[in-house]
């Protein structure tokens, strides 16, 4: 069975790719899009009040399955292939921008002319895709509009980090927010895809979905494992990243944020240990 996270089908309406592997009444090509905004929230059914199950980022590439009457989308994430229904805010961009570079600052500022004292107009998150239409002084000028500054740019090519310990460790105290996949508020395993994403490493979007392509069963008692720095432990609807011999990093509701604490520390809260594993 597909799962419809990662794949774009109901009923009525998919993805003219699925046509021999679903059933649908009608099958539709996406058109394609790319986020202006700095971050939209991405909902599991097209309702202001429904749950934000995951995020876009500026810069990313959507495919729009439906633009519905009710000012919502119906679209898939070229980025991590999840599928949810965006607002339809008028910042997704017809006019395509090369990712030739990204954001390495935790956080951003857009501002509206090359002046970092006038007042944002947005923020940018680490990861997010940018195309460059210049510079002046030390701020770069977006292919979109708006300017930020240049020491938190740097080309894709070598923005990325390979210890995503590292990465996930800037995020330390970053607040947790269900769904969130940014700076701006994160969740666990949105913590782990954007440590691994900026390692060069592709990972699903949610935790159960990492630990069928990252995870394998324990071999022994947990506390007989010999846990290594960049361990992922995952754990049912949950996962975190080992620091050392004896510590999570993860982004917990339980401090509501992303937090550093012995591993013991979570079971010993009820969270069973299903697998562990590394990303490659």
């Amino acid at each position: 069975m597909l799962d419809p996270r990662i794949n774009a089908f109901r009923p009525d309406l998919a993805d003219v790719s699925l046509r021999d592997q679903v059933e649908a009444r009608s099958f539709v090509e996406p058109v394609m899009r790319q986020c202006l905004d700095g971050v939209l929230p991405l909902f599991d059914t097209p309702s202001a009040d429904a749950h934000q199950v995951s995020q876009i980022r500026y810069g990313e590439f959507v495919d729009i399955f439906e633009n519905r009457s009710d000012g919502f989308l119906w679209v898939q994430n070229r980025m991590d292939r999840y599928v949810g229904y965006l607002p339809d805010t008028g910042h997704l961009g017809d006019s395509i921008a090369m990712m030739s570079n990204r954001i390495t600052a935790l956080r951003t500022f857009v501002y509206p002319e090359p002046d970092i004292k006038s007042t944002p107009i947005d923020e940018l998150t680490l990861g997010s895709f940018v195309s460059i239409d210049g510079r002046q002084n030390d701020l770069l000028a977006l292919a979109n509009g708006g300017f930020v500054v240049a020491s938190h740019v740097m080309a894709s090519e070598y923005a990325h980090t390979d210890d995503y310990v590292f990465t996930a460790g800037r995020l330390l105290h970053t607040p947790y927010l269900w769904g969130g996949r940014t700076a701006r508020g994160i969740d666990c395993s949105g913590l782990v895809q954007l440590a691994l994403e900026m390692a060069d490493i592709d990972a699903p979007r949610d935790s159960d979905l990492q630990a069928q392509a990252f995870g394998h069963p324990l071999e022994s008692h947990w506390r007989d494992v010999p846990w290594k720095r960049g361990d992922l432990v995952f754990f049912n609807g949950h996962v975190g990243l080992m620091t050392d011999t004896d510590h999570l990093l993860h982004a917990t509701a339980f401090t509501m944020d992303v937090t550093v604490e012995p591993l013991s520390n979570i079971v010993e809260r009820g969270h069973e240990i299903v697998a562990m594993g590394r990303p490659f």
